[in-house]
């Protein structure tokens, strides 16, 4: 069965709920300065929600979407712009070069080949092709966390040069169908990142990944690690590049202490993060398991609170 694109957005428009975030311009506002590309006060804020549960947060500027680029109903990308646009979002759209039928998945050094061999360069036509379409600011963020080893996605740990030469095409290809649209780098934060930087002619933003696991902290640290102790080793990584950074996917799971504690500061300002502008907050249950015994970490703002 084919996954939508925009499955969570037209799921939750069907049923009468909402997967975005409502601004302060509300129904008919004029479109906004993108919060992806811009700092402000306080991180911006926003989410991949596909349970409508950020409806009533008043502060959300960004909505993310997941797409795989293969095994993907494309036809209801439209609607995820018109939902945007029509509440002055910006959308952060994640491609993730695979399908999301675990079944189907072909190894890592045939995705590797298939991308330089330009095997796939119609999968990334069409989706930017409708992004060329859209009317709201439109950041693409492609193949996320490619420093990662521990095997969770098929693209990552790829020779860097390899990886590079695979973004370097995937963003040119892009490019000329969506000429407006932002490019995302987005690293999971680890030591080694830099390898795969593409260049700054490449990168309009850097993405993070930070994720809050009390359990872990105190099995590792032996206390509570904050936002920011986490969020420092990845942002000073990639500070040198002098580029606005994001933190594009955000969670945190303990107690409730922990959770408040967390939920107030990833949307305060630091001065020792002058280039964070925004933090979106990663709404679903993890698909992979966590090194170290940790399992399947719910990230759901309806689960995270541990008893």
């Amino acid at each position: 069965m084919k996954r939508s694109a925009a499955n969570a957005l037209v799921v939750t428009l069907v049923l009468g709920g909402s997967a975005a975030f409502p601004t302060a311009g509300g129904a008919g506002s004029v479109p906004v300065t993108d919060p992806v590309q811009t700092s402000s006060a306080a991180s911006a804020f926003g989410s991949y929600d596909p349970y409508g549960d950020f409806t009533n947060d008043k502060t959300a500027s960004i909505e993310e979407l997941f797409l795989p680029w293969e095994d993907v109903d494309l036809s209801t990308l439209p609607l995820a712009d018109a939902y945007a646009q029509q509440r002055g979002r910006s959308l952060l759209i994640t491609i993730e070069p695979w399908t999301w039928s675990k079944d189907w998945r072909i190894t890592p050094p045939e995705l590797r080949d298939g991308i330089l061999g330009g095997r796939y360069d119609a999968n990334m036509q069409a989706i930017c092709g409708l992004v060329g379409q859209m009317k709201s600011p439109v950041t693409i963020r492609w193949a996320q966390e490619m420093e990662d080893k521990n095997g969770r996605f098929t693209w990552a740990n790829w020779a860097p040069k390899d990886w590079i030469s695979a973004y370097k095409r995937e963003v040119d290809i892009c490019r000329k169908a969506a000429p407006t649209a932002k490019y995302m780098w987005s690293p999971k934060g680890d030591e080694g990142l830099e390898k795969y930087y593409p260049g700054d002619d490449y990168v309009d933003v850097i993405g993070l990944s930070v994720f809050g696991l009390q359990k872990k902290d105190n099995d590792e640290a032996g206390h509570d690690r904050t936002f920011a102790e986490l969020l420092k080793p990845g942002y000073d990584r990639v500070a040198g590049f002098n580029k606005p950074i994001v933190v594009a996917e955000l969670g945190y799971v303990g107690k409730q202490d922990y959770v408040s504690k967390w939920q107030d500061d990833s949307r305060k300002s630091y001065a020792e993060f002058p280039a964070l502008t925004s933090v979106v907050y990663f709404n679903q249950k993890e698909v992979w398991p966590w090194l170290g015994g940790y399992g399947l970490p719910d990230w759901r703002v309806t689960q995270h609170v541990l008893p």
